[in-house]
């Protein structure tokens, strides 16, 4: 197939409907967790969760990078911009979320600080440019999609001696919450039980899936790789019911058109070259996880905005009525939260997932069917 109309054919998707139906056992129980908030908006967008069969779930993980960011480092990011005065740049979502007192970047702006949306870390470098005798830092966030432009920013500045340019690095690390999540299963009692892992698109396409193979050794789950659009999703759901089936534990590949075992190795040259691990990183409902983040090498010092404004981290704990840290960890769907759809809507929200065009309850507002949303009503009923 080569366009994005045939990845959406309604008749190939209720025969991909029905063939995961005639795998799937009675008595069986299927569940898999998409690791990518564009997995996500998929599967709710095109009503796919209402094609599977009862006892095939999919379960929603932290696959939202803005989502998974924590308060303290959104403040961290705000005191750059009030207290030392600089120019902040970061993409747009960043900008919504809720921070300590539900305060956001916007609410920093009314306060007379200087932040600024853009589309990518090198439209920050042009406000540097055209700043000489202003900080001007880019607030960095995302997974490993989003980490090789920043590195390509960097070397940018350091090749024209911008010596007002300097990143606060929140970049992180799909793997590593992939392997937090399964790895802390057996001490909480109300982590999901998983059958098999959706393996994401655009991470997969920068490193790989060699990355993954681990789960499928160590853990003995099942990984599949999708791509993003609806028969991308429904084929990848049937290869793992037949892994769980056939009792196989294997990474393949169905966005083959996008994704090798090796990955972009320019992009991992990239990302090599200016970053390492952090020994240690919070994660928005998930807590510290190790090896889990990206932070500048010591040769790039000089634009560690962390280190140039000796920022101190800072822990803040979420909103208590805002059940978005168990949405990331799979724990709850989004109806299962008391403010969903009441005070917490994409116009005023109250919690991450619903902020990013990538989080889970931003999606279940947006698409979810009356029969959910009335599930929603029943179960708030309820409790």
């Amino acid at each position: 197939m080569q366009y994005v109309t045939e990845y959406r054919d309604s008749a190939k998707a209720h025969d991909l409907a029905l063939a995961i139906a005639r795998e799937a056992k009675p008595g069986a129980g299927y569940r898999f967790m998409e690791f990518c908030g564009g997995h996500t908006h998929v599967l709710s967008r095109w009503g796919l969760a209402d094609l599977l069969p009862e006892n095939v779930k999919m379960i929603h993980g932290p696959g939202c990078p803005v989502c998974v960011l924590p308060i303290g480092r959104i403040e961290m990011a705000k005191s750059i911009a009030l207290d030392h005065h600089a120019i902040l740049c970061t993409y747009a979502d960043t900008l919504r979320v809720p921070a300590a007192h539900g305060e956001s970047l916007f609410d920093s702006r009314a306060q007379g600080a200087d932040i600024r949306m853009v589309y990518s870390p090198m439209d920050a470098l042009a406000v540097a440019r055209e700043n000489p005798d202003r900080e001007v830092c880019f607030f960095a966030i995302g997974f490993e999609t989003t980490t090789p432009p920043t590195a390509v920013a960097l070397k940018v500045a350091c090749r024209e001696g911008l010596k007002n340019f300097s990143c606060f690095v929140n970049h992180v690390l799909t793997p590593a919450a992939m392997q937090h999540i399964l790895q802390s299963a057996p001490q909480n009692p109300n982590a999901p039980v998983l059958n098999g892992l959706v393996g994401p698109a655009h991470v997969s396409t920068v490193i790989g899936s060699a990355p993954y193979e681990p789960f499928a050794r160590d853990w003995a789950m099942p990984v599949v790789i999708a791509g993003f659009e609806p028969l991308d999703m429904l084929m990848a759901i049937l290869m793992l019911v037949k892994q769980t089936n056939e009792g196989r534990h294997e990474v393949e590949n169905e966005f083959t058109r996008a994704v090798t075992r090796e990955g972009n190795r320019i992009a991992i040259a990239l990302m090599d070259e200016v970053f390492e691990r952090r020994e240690s990183f919070e994660w928005r409902g998930l807590g510290s996880v190790p090896f889990s983040a990206l932070k500048l090498r010591d040769e790039w010092a000089e634009f560690d905005a962390q280190k140039r404004f000796d920022l101190q981290e800072i822990h803040i704990p979420d909103n208590r009525a805002c059940a978005c840290g168990a949405i990331l960890r799979g724990e709850k769907e989004p109806f299962e939260c008391p403010l969903f759809g009441k005070v917490c809507t994409p116009a005023r929200p109250i919690g991450a997932c619903m902020v990013s065009s990538e989080g889970a309850c931003a999606a279940y507002w947006r698409y979810a069917p009356k029969s959910r949303l009335q599930a929603k009503e029943n179960h708030n009923d309820k409790h």
